[in-house]
């Protein structure tokens, strides 16, 4: 995120704490007033102790509603629930062959793959219909309201169960197919009220237009990077689809800055929909494929992915221009705002493999991991190898699969972690940093290496600040390699537009090749800064020999 949940709520909880502080200071100074007389009255007659008891005990009762209001908090509904991933051994006995892959994976998709000489493999098939039968026989036979089949991994081979029954959840792990199991959230005892409507301006300021300069306030983000230069022989994004992954798109649905772009769908992996009447467990890849429904709450969630589409899709002359204005977009929710546990790997995972089935060509993803509440599979240092968290094996598996994932390189560069978070350490990545208009580091972006001596972040961009539109319609300027790396994403869109023939690969391996400091890289800035106008130049120039 822009800056971390954890320290978003630090932030809300500081401020709610002083509110909290001052009405405790108001309830002693009414206490002293009403209690002292009675306290003298009858002081005679009863014990101090007992004076003091149930003045305490009146003081707490007061304070736990205050507290309670002024945190926001509600219970959370349905009581306590579990969600526990499953990996099976295999895939025998799926409905689905590599023989027929238009099945689940659209034109799009095979022809992207195709274009690139990729060879589809078992990693592509949907989970076994035959092992997800005996899971819900099983669970059925148990007691079927217990258990709830919420989503399916086929590049991990996976499913997510959720229930209130552990005994269940721990006999499934019996079946003889099941080959590991793992608790991935438990719901917390309560959760932040919903999120209150943010209304939309309807127009923009009068000093929000820079009259003359055609980009606005993108002007600097898009030059930083020589991106204008693309734009101004026709490459802007056209015939490419981009999928965002993030915690929530607010008033996308609204905005008319956003809604004049191309956006060719939504899907919340965190909430979706239920599977009506198609028999098919939601959240599975055959499940999104068919439906075409989206939950309400991804477009009421945070604005962070509202923030994150601009720097891309923005298309307001001498307001705010993105990189990739006449990009397709696809919004896939996956970032749980309420908590965050291991399972939000799993939603990234679903979103990633929906955006495959889907034929997108590149995912800008503004998200990372690496502690969760309560400490339930917190990572180390050592694991950023991009080969022990779930959400980096996905995300080092896009490159095969011919997709281009942009990722943040995550911002706990001033706290104790300092490195980059999970899955900025994937191979075969963009990992995007930030800079400032100076193009110098920004203090808070995480840095490299990866465990196993990869240079990381790969390049940077501005992020310190960038120029956005936020979830009230409005030019702002926030900070984070959050945003760095849409700004990277969709010039990325443009360079592949330009070099239509070229691998996922080779168009990370150019990005890198071409940027500032592409001959001494480090692990603060990585490559440098990219220049897409010189990485579009030696492309175009290698495909011509």
């Amino acid at each position: 995120m822009s800056f971390s949940k954890r320290e978003y709520l630090r932030t809300k909880f500081r401020y709610r704490g002083r509110a909290v502080q001052n009405q405790i200071n108001r309830i002693i100074k009414a206490i002293n007033l009403v209690f002292s007389p009675l306290i003298r009255n009858f002081a005679g007659e009863m014990k101090h102790h007992t004076i003091t008891r149930v003045i305490l005990m009146l003081m707490v009762t007061l304070l736990s509603g205050i507290v309670a209001e002024a945190a926001g908090k509600v219970r959370y509904p349905g009581g306590r629930q579990y969600i526990w991933r499953y990996t099976l051994c295999d895939k025998q006995g799926s409905a689905f062959s590599l023989d027929h892959p238009g099945r689940w994976l659209s034109h799009k998709s095979i022809e992207r793959r195709r274009r690139q000489g990729l060879a589809l493999d078992s990693t592509d098939l949907p989970v076994s219909a035959k092992y997800l039968r005996e899971m819900e026989r099983f669970a059925t036979h148990e007691n079927r309201a217990k258990a709830h089949f919420i989503g399916t991994s086929r590049w991990q081979n996976t499913v997510l169960v959720r229930s209130n029954d552990t005994t269940l959840l721990r006999g499934l792990t019996g079946l003889g197919f099941v080959r590991e199991a793992r608790q991935v959230w438990v719901s917390p005892d309560s959760i932040e009220r919903g999120p209150a409507k943010v209304k939309v301006h309807e127009g923009w300021n009068p000093w929000d237009s820079i009259r003359g300069e055609h980009y606005g306030h993108g002007r600097e983000q898009i030059e930083m990077l020589q991106g204008h230069r693309l734009h101004n022989i026709g490459h802007r994004g056209h015939g490419m689809t981009i999928a965002v992954l993030d915690g929530g798109f607010q008033n996308c649905d609204q905005i008319p800055a956003i809604l004049r772009a191309s956006i060719l769908g939504t899907r919340d992996f965190v909430c979706p929909e239920e599977p009506g009447k198609s028999g098919i467990p939601a959240g599975t890849v055959e499940y999104a494929a068919v439906s075409q429904q989206s939950s309400t709450r991804l477009y009421r969630e945070t604005d962070h992915g509202t923030k994150v589409l601009s720097a891309m899709a923005a298309n307001e002359p001498q307001i705010l221009v993105g990189t990739a204005p006449e990009a397709r977009y696809w919004l896939l929710r996956c970032e749980d705002q309420q908590t965050e546990q291991p399972v939000e790997e799993d939603y990234w995972t679903m979103a990633a493999e929906f955006a495959d089935s889907a034929g997108v060509d590149i995912i800008s993803s503004s998200l990372g991991y690496n502690e969760y509440d309560g400490h339930l599979g917190d990572y180390r240092l050592r694991d950023l190898d991009g080969r022990t968290a779930l959400i980096s094996r996905s995300a080092s598996m896009l490159a095969q699969k011919g997709i281009i994932l942009v990722n943040s390189a995550g911002n706990l560069g001033m706290g104790p972690w300092k490195k980059i978070t999970f899955p900025a350490d994937a191979q075969d990545i963009l990992t995007v940093g930030a800079v400032n208009n100076d193009r110098k580091n920004a203090p808070f972006c995480g840095v490299g290496p990866t465990q196993d001596g990869r240079v990381k972040p790969d390049v940077t961009a501005l992020g310190s600040p960038a120029s956005l539109i936020s979830g009230r319609g409005t030019v702002i300027r926030d900070m984070g390699t959050s945003f760095s790396t849409p700004i990277v994403a969709g010039l990325v869109a443009c360079l592949w537009q330009a070099l239509p023939d070229k691998t996922a690969r080779e168009i990370i391996n150019l990005v890198r090749q071409t940027a500032s400091q592409n001959q001494e890289p480090d692990n603060i800035y990585g490559y440098g800064i990219p220049n897409f106008w010189r990485a579009y130049m030696i492309g175009k120039m290698k495909s011509e020999k």
